[in-house]
């Protein structure tokens, strides 16, 4: 990977959270290619990659004391959204508490496409209460809100060729994972020029779910469709996986949010920010050319 133009050289570690999952293993990894020096804050450090020029922490989110002096020395952290729970939010509250005791000087949050306290899809409101704390406690961020994940795509296609959800002819920008990536090295690699700024990471253009299929059919051969469920049909369907009620409705508000049209806008962000443009959701289904 080629150094940003006009990047500030970092002299003490980035801390990276996340290092184990997909966004911030790739960020890592990323890092790691260009030579700047990082600290991995993982739960298991059995599972942290071996990257040149990085360190592993056992720093789990809950664990305050632990995250502080993981990040104490380091100037600015990758923060990661902690795993889906109930008590997410007061993870993420715990690990921006222990940044702020830190003396973190910048913090960049990933979070979600419209995050609002009265988002519809669930998780979103979860990520607008850590933006909210991140401000309250004055650290200097940035926040990256990325769209749905456009690799997550084929996951919702069902054994018998079906995309179900309620979520109608609505739209979503879905970005690829490695857009994000790249994107957010971009900001750690210079993260003043990104001071009290929010950056949407979206795909290059919004698609309906029947869209998606149809991608996903010319590109595989395999045959899909997409059945647009009523939001009763959703609940029923995904009730038998014996989830809790609010990851339930967290799965079906995903699609409800594309039906009420809050992921369908799309950012200039990730060309902006990378110098090429965002990744189609076709480019990404074939692979590497």
């Amino acid at each position: 990977m080629s150094p940003v133009p006009g990047a500030v050289p970092v002299a003490v570690p980035v801390a990276v959270t996340g290092a184990t999952g997909q966004v911030g293993g790739r960020v890592a990894r990323r890092l790691a290619a260009a030579g700047v020096p990082q600290r991995l804050l993982v739960r298991d450090p059995s599972r942290a990659p071996d990257l040149p020029g990085a360190t592993v922490v056992a720093a789990p989110y809950g664990d305050g004391d632990a995250v502080r002096r993981a990040l104490e020395g380091t100037s600015t952290v990758f923060m990661v959204s902690a795993s889906e729970s109930a008590d997410r939010v007061d993870q993420h509250r715990a690990f921006v508490d222990a940044a702020a005791a830190a003396g973190v000087e910048h913090l960049v949050y990933l979070s979600f496409q419209g995050a609002a306290p009265d988002a519809t899809f669930t998780l979103a409101r979860d990520h607008w209460a850590t933006e909210e704390h991140v401000r309250t406690r004055g650290l200097v961020h940035t926040f990256l809100r990325d769209s749905l994940y456009a690799d997550f795509l084929p996951g919702l296609v069902g054994e018998d060729g079906v995309i179900r959800g309620p979520a109608n002819d609505g739209r979503v920008a879905a970005v690829a994972q490695d857009d994000v990536a790249d994107a957010a090295v971009a900001v750690l690699r210079d993260p003043a020029a990104h001071a009290g700024r929010t950056h949407d990471l979206t795909g290059p253009q919004p698609l309906t779910l029947a869209e998606v299929a149809d991608t996903i059919t010319a590109v595989t051969g395999r045959p899909v469709r997409y059945h647009a469920e009523t939001v009763e049909e959703a609940f029923a369907s995904r009730a038998s996986y014996g989830a809790p009620g609010w990851q339930v409705e967290a799965w079906v508000s995903t699609y409800t949010a594309i039906a009420a049209g809050e992921l369908a806008g799309v950012s200039s962000a990730v060309e902006d920010l990378t110098g090429r443009p965002a990744t189609p959701l076709e480019r990404l289904l074939r692979g590497p050319a």
